[in-house]
């Protein structure tokens, strides 16, 4: 297996926009957040600045700010996440004393969409794991669909560190949300393969391991037809549910905080909804309702 890999090209600001952003990281980091998370807000920035609205961040003007935002089409929790990083950024600016206009306080709240299941079609995933030209990614797409693992999560591996072994065989360290970590078992061909890997992380990149973004990047670019990285993860808890019945090994399997978040990646099948309901009426029908005239 080749190992090496180059990460997405970092997009050029400006030097007030790219200090500024650097001081705001270390206040992120001084809150403690997950690297994930100043990852993602970074990026927000790092977006914005690049659309070159103002020299400096504290120059921008709210009407340009609004003008930005508006004119993506984002998917609804997309706009939502830039928002929080953009308001987010312009109250560190006035605590920190760089500016006492807080700009960002323009753009409009976004309504979170009502969360549906979403798994990836499996014989797309079967194809895209065949024909990867190259094999880091497939390994990706392994990772995701049959761990159900996050993008910043397999971004993340290490398999010095991250591997264990019990009786029963080997097992991964998955660094999740919130810097709270579960522990996997792998399949013997993964756990091979694994092993197998070099010294270091196993997707390594410029500034350690592979960001997250270029991750998804990179599995969504294989999966094509607009099918995205975390759909895996939907795939993996809904084919784990149909074989166990067990919500709480879904949720456990997956990091969540929430059994009400698991039930949302969980898909049902719509043909034994129907299988159902048909068994239930005729079940009813049984007592000799009259029939209607």
């Amino acid at each position: 297996m080749m190992w090496g890999m180059t990460s997405s090209p970092s997009p050029h600001i400006g030097p007030a926009w790219a200090s500024e952003i650097k001081s705001w990281a270390v206040a992120l980091q001084a809150m403690r957040l997950s690297e994930q998370t100043i990852e993602l807000r970074i990026y927000h920035l790092r977006r914005l600045a690049k659309a070159r609205l103002a020299p400096t961040p504290w120059e921008v003007h709210r009407a340009d700010l609004l003008d930005w935002t508006g004119s993506h089409s984002w998917r609804r929790e997309t706009a939502r996440a830039f928002r929080s990083s953009i308001r987010r950024f312009w109250v560190w600016g006035i605590a920190a004393g760089r500016t006492e206009d807080n700009i960002a306080d323009i753009i409009p709240e976004v309504k979170p969409e009502q969360p549906q299941p979403r798994p990836a079609v499996p014989t797309s995933v079967r194809t895209a794991v065949q024909r990867a030209d190259n094999p880091q990614v497939a390994l990706m797409i392994r990772l995701a669909n049959e761990l159900g693992m996050r993008r910043a999560e397999v971004a993340q591996v290490h398999p010095k560190n991250d591997l264990v072994r019990d009786l029963a065989g080997w097992s991964l360290i998955v660094h999740g949300k919130g810097s709270r970590n579960r522990v996997l078992p792998l399949p013997d061909d993964l756990a091979e393969i694994l092993r197998a890997a070099p010294d270091g992380y196993l997707f390594p990149g410029p500034n350690g391991h592979l960001s997250p973004h270029w991750v998804g990047t990179l599995v969504a670019r294989a999966l094509g037809d607009g099918t995205t990285m975390h759909q895996l993860r939907h795939l993996c808890a809904t084919e784990i549910h149909e074989q166990t019945r067990d919500l709480r090994l879904v949720q456990n399997m997956l990091g969540h905080a929430s059994l009400a978040t698991t039930q949302r990646y969980v898909a049902v099948d719509d043909s034994k909804v129907r299988e159902a309901i048909s068994l239930r009426s005729r079940t009813w029908s049984s007592y000799g309702a009259p029939a209607p005239e």
